[in-house]
């Protein structure tokens, strides 16, 4: 697959994960929140969680495996950013926090599957 398709696939799914969550209640705050350090795909409130969603796709049929990728590495710093919005967004500081996955996989229509409160910072993580 080129760098291209890669592009479009995770934008679309990206874009598949977003309309699905707004669909079941979550608000929109931010997409793409970006930093030198990391990027997060999507905040969202849910209720009185700020919610930061990384969105995993595979164009195989490996379902599972795209919210597999989510490593200890990525997870860290995952959290490191979703740290740096909140120090920049005070008005969420007396929210509590969540880190969900989505993973993604077609597009006619897509599969998701929804990892509430997928990982937790540890103290390693700042």
């Amino acid at each position: 697959m080129g760098r291209a398709n890669a592009g479009t696939l995770g934008q679309r799914a990206e874009d598949a994960a977003f309309r699905f969550l707004v669909g079941r209640g979550l608000r929109p705050v931010v997409r793409n929140f970006n930093t030198r350090g990391g990027e997060i795909d999507l905040v969202m409130l849910d209720g009185r969680y700020l919610v930061f969603i990384e969105v995993r796709c595979r164009s195989s049929t490996a379902f599972a495996a795209p919210a597999l990728t989510v490593d200890r590495h990525k997870q860290r710093r995952i959290v490191r950013t979703a740290a740096l919005f909140a120090a920049r967004h005070r008005e969420h500081a007396s929210r509590r926090m969540r880190f969900d996955v989505l993973a993604v996989q077609g597009d006619s229509p897509p599969r998701i599957l929804w990892l509430r409160d997928a990982f937790r910072p540890d103290d390693s993580a700042f």
